[in-house]
């Protein structure tokens, strides 16, 4: 053979670097999926109202709340997911086998009551919504629930998870709107990073907002939901720097995605126009951003609800069937899983049904919903915390680290703190003083 036939043969060391690039982000892209969908999903139709409220009534002040919250948001996740691929099983099953019966249904009924209070809230979104577009809600909250149901009953959780992702992407559009407003960039870069508070100083009204900040950036159904959506991809030990990638990057998503609420509920501070929930927010910002940016922000509040009523119905789907029995996969068909199924529907159209009845106070459910998420928060991360410390159960490779535990107690502490706050703020309004 020649010498020019043979170089032809020979590789180019300056395509492996490239080879080996691509072998990587084919490697992440099988991976990634439950960490961006759990983050993205956390942006539902309660958080689009908390952050174009924050926004509406004090500008872009509370942006550095945001920025404080996207470490926490992601050591809290992912434990999750390391939890997740050391066991191969869900939340709710770790915690029943673990820490007894008791406990193990304690925390699922938990749960299942919160969720279905959370799904409420994320039905009476698009029922706002629907009213906004002229439509009757009660013809668009059940082709909702109808949708929910068909997005997971297609016995593939790869084929589930590119549908929902695809949702996530629809979220993008919120970078579109919060450029249109033309917000005040400088300003809003320092006030991401300089803590202030706003003009009226630090009222009760204030306090409120920032903590149901906190608490609609990190909700008790995403530890149990990114747990169960790991186990059922079946991801494994070589996959735990990937997951962990896939964890930032949806704690980057959640965080940046919400600055951008508060960019446009910002613009309607500016206009001084006053802000009763999103679908009003929409209407008013007609003269800036135009009746197609009206419709986008419509359409972006359906999709952060249903995104948010899959992920919060599959999170308690898996965690009863990891608890009670039964097959829970999104792999099985629905005659191979049916009590799988049914409980997803059944939470689905519930909380559908409740919408529609007439004179539903959901206002109290909303209320509800914050004081029950609150409590229940700090204990199921204390559940988690225990669970990454079991050096019998985890070994060395996934339990926590020293600093792990120094960050997550901290974490837990705060978190105990702020849910007494909130729950004193709700239950005892004059508690704290108003302006």
């Amino acid at each position: 053979m020649s010498l020019a036939s043979s170089s032809r043969v020979l590789p180019s060391p300056k395509r492996a670097p490239a080879a080996g690039l691509k072998l990587r982000l084919l490697r992440f892209a099988v991976v990634a999926g439950p960490g961006l969908i759990v983050m993205v999903a956390d942006n539902d139709a309660g958080a689009v109202s908390t952050y174009t409220q924050a926004g509406a009534q004090y500008g872009t002040h509370l942006l550095w709340v945001l920025l404080t919250l996207l470490p926490v948001t992601y050591f809290v996740q992912e434990m999750v997911a390391r939890l997740g691929i050391a066991t191969g099983q869900g939340h709710a099953a770790m915690i029943y086998q673990r820490f007894g019966t008791w406990w193990g249904r304690f925390s699922l009924f938990d749960l299942l009551l919160v969720n279905f209070l959370t799904l409420v809230t994320e039905f009476a979104a698009i029922d706002m919504a629907a009213r906004a577009f002229g439509l009757a809600p009660a013809i668009a909250v059940p082709v909702a629930a109808v949708a929910l149901v068909l997005l997971v009953g297609t016995g593939s959780y790869r084929r589930w998870e590119r549908m929902t992702l695809a949702l996530c992407g629809l979220s993008l559009s919120w970078f579109v709107l919060a450029w249109a407003v033309g917000p005040h960039w400088g300003e809003a870069a320092r006030e991401m990073v300089l803590p202030s508070l706003p003009a009226g100083g630090l009222t009760g009204s204030l306090v409120f907002l920032v903590i149901a900040i906190v608490g609609t950036t990190i909700a008790p159904w995403q530890l149990f939901f990114q747990q169960s959506c790991v186990a059922d991809k079946r991801l494994r030990f070589a996959d735990l720097g990937n997951a962990r990638l896939d964890t930032l990057f949806g704690a980057v998503a959640v965080v940046a995605f919400a600055g951008c609420m508060m960019l446009v509920g910002d613009a309607l501070y500016r206009a001084g126009g006053t802000y009763s929930d999103p679908a009003q927010l929409a209407g008013a910002l007609v003269p800036v951003l135009g009746h197609a940016g009206r419709d986008l922000i419509l359409l972006l509040m359906v999709n952060a609800a249903l995104l948010g009523a899959t992920a919060i119905s599959l999170s308690s789907a898996w965690a009863w069937g990891e608890v009670m029995g039964g097959r829970s996969t999104l792999e099985a068909r629905m005659t191979e899983a049916p009590r799988f199924y049914a409980t997803y529907a059944l939470c689905v159209g519930a909380a559908a049904g409740l919408v529609l009845l007439p004179g539903a106070p959901l206002q109290s459910i909303i209320i509800g919903v914050q004081v029950l998420a609150g409590i229940m928060l700090p204990s199921a991360i204390v559940f988690l915390q225990l669970l990454l410390n079991d050096h019998e159960m985890l070994g060395p490779r996934f339990v926590n680290r020293p600093w792990n535990n120094w960050v997550n107690w901290t974490v837990i502490a705060v978190l105990f703190a702020l849910s007494l706050i909130l729950a004193a703020q709700v239950l005892l309004p004059g508690l704290f003083p108003h302006v």
